[in-house]
Parts: structure tokens; C-alpha cells; sequence
């Protein structure tokens, strides 16, 4: 509506629909940016971030061509990131805690604690489980995967046993945890995209994940009593890590207490925002007090994340333990709001000018049933993760298209971010030209074809979100 409309009380005169090509003019713009830009600089963030632009651009001229003006994008765009301002608030402290939680020897405490979960006579097992629970916690599966990941690695490597299983069990953990942690930033983006509570979505995707979980631990532990993974651990990286964050942090009950208030806070469903910022407030003064680090290096900690090098002057350490004690802080999480306000413009220019409905329509002519659109969402989330590597965007786009067609079908916003989470999430590190393939390939030291079939959790996810999908179906009907 302009502004001379809204001041005469006038309605505005119906706009023509857009042909179906006008509506994927934007579509067809971002992925050919992305494909231009990974044959000439690569699958870089930053050429992936121009690529929304550019297509964020078309999608505003499209408008334009609509009759929509620059005003209604922005006010669109602005509604948008007001809607989604408490999960973003979540994302900052997520950043703020990980630098905090380093300063306070909470994740070197639980890296030490996942290394003595090594069993050897079921390391399979235990790399699953081992992950898992340090994903879980701390949210994030890159950093379980080049800490603890690499630690189990080297440990299987001492053994003499098979490294796929091992590493393809690392993959499974990590992102078993990742996906359902409420600290990790693709759980948060997956509920933002499709408008779901955060608490609604973690405990919808129990239903698909759980079972995925369960098969996956009897798969690792029939390879225990197979005798894949039975030896004797020897002297490992493990070892070596371990030594080397007991001799740099205090790792006593202190370490533990920022961890408890985040999981207390979490079971009485606070707001994650607040418990994430209590947590890190404590995180810091535990460090100041507990382990004898600075104020200024509590302060560093919290915004710009954790520095070894500045809090633990003279101490040396191995690359694995410097990549994972240097991460974290406020300014961390200045990429992740990039991409999800380009990511909104791109939506909000396709909005306003009805590209996004006629889409919808095209694509609910193909739509017949619950199954075939929870099939189709995840078939639009895992080519567009496969094209753009980064499943963040991918979540935001794929949830702004199908939130409708799920309302419609009287599906609550909850199924659509479970269905974006098993479609993306979890197929991601199996791809081995997106980014997180590549990462988990390299860090563990095996290629992804060879590890993937052994990444039991991470191919289930589509198959139980599919089976949760009948399961739906059939409960409609009997309604």
C-alpha cells in the first residue's frame, strides 16, 4: 500500500499474478551465482553471501516489475527479523557462552570427560556416544568432531582397526547432538525458518531422531561384539590431548557449574536467551576466580571469543587443542546475522511481489497428501543444501516456502523445522563437495564415500522423518 493509499483510506488495486518464470527469475538467480562462484572463487562464505544478494536484488526488481516498492521490502523484511528477534537473541549468546565456557574450563572439563569414555572392546560404540554427548552439550558438531573426533581417530589408529566405522560413528554423534541441542545454531535457524518454539521443535524431532539414534547404537554395538572394535588402547592422541587441558585448566567442580545452570535452565524452560547469558556471566567469574585468568581476558572471552595465546601465556599446545580452546564470542555469530538478513531480503522481495504464492501453487499442484509434502520439503532442503553448503540458509528459504502448504494441512510449525532438520542437518556432512563434507573428511582422515555408510544416524534422518510422515497421514484420517 502506498502512502497517498493509506492516508485516503483507499484499498489498493489487486496486482496481476506473476507468471511462473517472473517467480523463479530470483530462484534461478541465486543458483546460478552460486554455481558461477564456486567455478571461479570456490564454496566461500563470502561468495555465497554476494550470491543472496544478488539474488535478494533480482528478487526486488521482480517486485518492482509487481508494482511493489523498496518501502514494502523493507517493512517486510523488518517483520521478519522482529518475528525471529528471540532466536537471534539465542544465536548471539550461543557465541558469548562457547568463548565463556573455554574461559571457564567447562568444555576442556568435557573433552577430558569424553576421552574417558573410551571403551576399547566397543570404540565404535563409544565414538558415537562419546560425540553425541559433547555435541549435545556444548551444540556444536565441528568442534566435537576436531576435538573429541579426532582424539577417538587417533585412538582407533593405534589399535589397528578400521578407520570408516570409526569416523562414519564420530559424523553420527556429532550431528546427532548438533540437531538436538538447544545451544546450536542450526536448531535455532530450523525453528526460525519455520516459526516453531525452539522447546516444540527439539522435542518433535525426538520422534524421528530417537529412533534413528536407537538403530545406530545396536549397529555400533553388534560391531563391538563382532570384534570390529575390540583392542587394547594404547598410548593415542587422546592421552596427549588430555594431559595437555588438565595441565592448562583447573578442571575441578568449578568447571562444572556454568554447565549445570545452562541444564537447569533449560529443564524449567526458561528463556534459552537468559539461561545462555546467566550461564556465561558465571562462566566468567569462574574463570577470574577459579582458574586465575584476567578481567580483561573475561571481557575478550565473552565478545571476541577464547585466546589461548592471551590466557594461557607460555603453555604450549598441539593444533587439535589450540582449534578447540580458540573459538567462541559475541562477534563469532556477525556471520550467521549476515545470511539470515540477506536470506530475509531474498524472501521479503519474493513476498511482497507473490512470487512465493505462485510458487506455492505450482508446488501444491504437486502436493497430494501429508507424505508427498513433507517429501517435497525435504527434497527442496537437501538439493538446496547440496547447491549451497550452507544449511542455515537453506532452512530459512525452505521454511519461509513451505510454511503455508504445512498450515494448511493443519500441520503445526514444528513438523516443517523437523522435516528441514532430516532433510538438511543430518545430509549435509555426507556430501562430499558442501562444505561440512569436506571439513569432516579432512579432520578425521577419511574420504566421505568411504565413511558415509557407516554414518547410520545421519542417512536414517530422512527415512524415520519419512516413516513420521505416514504416521501422520494415517493419524488425519482417523481424525
Amino acid at each position: 500500500m502506498s502512502m497517498a493509499e493509506a492516508h485516503s483510506g483507499q484499498a489498493p488495486e489487486p496486482r496481476p499474478p506473476l507468471s511462473l518464470g517472473l517467480s523463479l527469475l530470483p530462484i534461478i538467480a541465486l543458483f546460478g551465482a552460486i554455481g558461477i562462484s564456486m567455478a571461479t572463487v570456490g564454496t566461500g562464505g563470502g561468495a555465497l553471501l554476494l550470491s543472496i544478494l544478488f539474488a535478494a536484488t533480482i528478487a526486488g526488481l521482480v517486485a518492482r516489475k509487481a508494482g511493489a516498492g523498496w518501502q514494502e521490502i523493507q517493512q517486510e523484511t523488518g517483520r521478519q527479523i522482529a518475528d525471529a528477534l528471540p532466536a537471534i537473541l539465542i544465536l548471539l549468546t550461543i557465541g558469548a557462552l562457547i568463548g565463556s565456557w573455554m574461559f571457564s574450563g567447562t568444555i576442556p572439563m568435557m573433552v577430558v570427560l569424553g576421552i574417558d569414555l573410551i571403551d576399547p572392546r566397543f570404540m565404535v560404540l563409544t565414538a558415537f556416544v562419546a560425540t553425541a554427548v559433547m555435541s549435545l552439550i556444548s551444540g556444536t558438531s565441528w568442534g566435537s568432531a576436531g576435538t573429541i573426533g579426532v582424539a577417538l581417530m587417533g585412538a582407533a589408529q593405534a589399535m589397528g582397526l578400521p578407520l570408516a566405522p570409526v569416523a562414519g560413528a564420530v559424523v553420527s554423534g556429532a550431528y546427532f547432538g548438533d540437531k538436538l541441542s538447544p545451544l546450536s545454531d542450526m536448531t535455532n535457524i530450523a525453528a526460525i525458518g519455520a516459526g516453531a518454539d525452539l522447546y516444540d521443535h527439539i522435542r518433535c524431532m525426538l520422534w524421528t531422531s530417537l529412533p534413528a539414534a536407537a538403530i545406530a547404537v545396536v549397529t555400533f554395538a553388534g560391531l563391538g561384539l563382532a570384534g570390529v572394535s575390540s583392542g587394547t588402547l594404547a598410548s593415542s592422541d587422546a592421552a596427549l590431548i588430555k594431559s595437555e587441558l588438565v595441565g592448562a585448566f583447573d578442571l575441578g567442580p568449578l568447571a562444572a557449574l556454568p554447565l549445570l545452570v545452562a541444564l537447569v535452565g533449560i529443564a524449567l524452560r526458561k528463556p534459552p536467551a537468559l539461561v545462555i547469558l546467566a550461564s556465561s556471566v558465571l562462566a566468567l567469574i569462574v574463570g577470574i576466580f577459579g582458574q586465575g585468568f584476567s578481567f580483561v581476558g573475561a571481557v575478550a572471552s565473552f565478545v571476541d571469543g577464547f585466546s589461548a595465546a592471551a590466557n594461557l601465556t607460555g603453555a604450549e599446545f598441539t593444533p587439535s587443542v589450540e582449534n578447540l580452546l580458540n573459538r567462541g564470542g559475541l562477534i563469532s555469530m556477525s556471520g550467521t546475522l549476515l545470511f539470515i538478513i540477506a536470506a530475509f531480503l531474498l524472501a521479503a522481495g519474493m513476498k511482497v511481489s507473490g512470487a512465493i504464492d505462485r510458487l506455492l501453487n505450482a508446488l501444491l499442484g504437486l502436493v497430494q497428501s501429508v507424505v508427498s509434502l513433507v517429501a517435497a520439503t525435504m527434497a527442496a532442503g537437501a538439493i538446496m543444501v547440496a547447491m549451497t553448503s550452507h544449511g542455515g540458509v537453506t532452512a530459512l528459504i525452505v521454511g519461509g516456502l513451505f510454511r503455508r502448504p504445512f498450515a494448511e494441512r493443519n500441520l503445526e510449525p514444528q513438523y516443517l523445522s523437523r522435516t528441514i532438520e532430516d532433510s538438511v542437518t543430518v545430509t549435509e556432512p555426507l556430501m562430499p563437495w558442501t562444505v561440512s563434507g569436506v571439513f569432516m573428511a579432512s579432520t578425521l582422515g577419511v574420504p566421505t564415500l568411504a565413511l558415509a555408510p557407516w554414518a547410520v544416524f545421519c542417512w536414517l534422518g530422512p527415512v524415520t522423518s519419512l516413516a513420521a510422515a505416514l504416521f501422520l497421514a494415517r493419524k488425519f484420517k482417523a481424525a
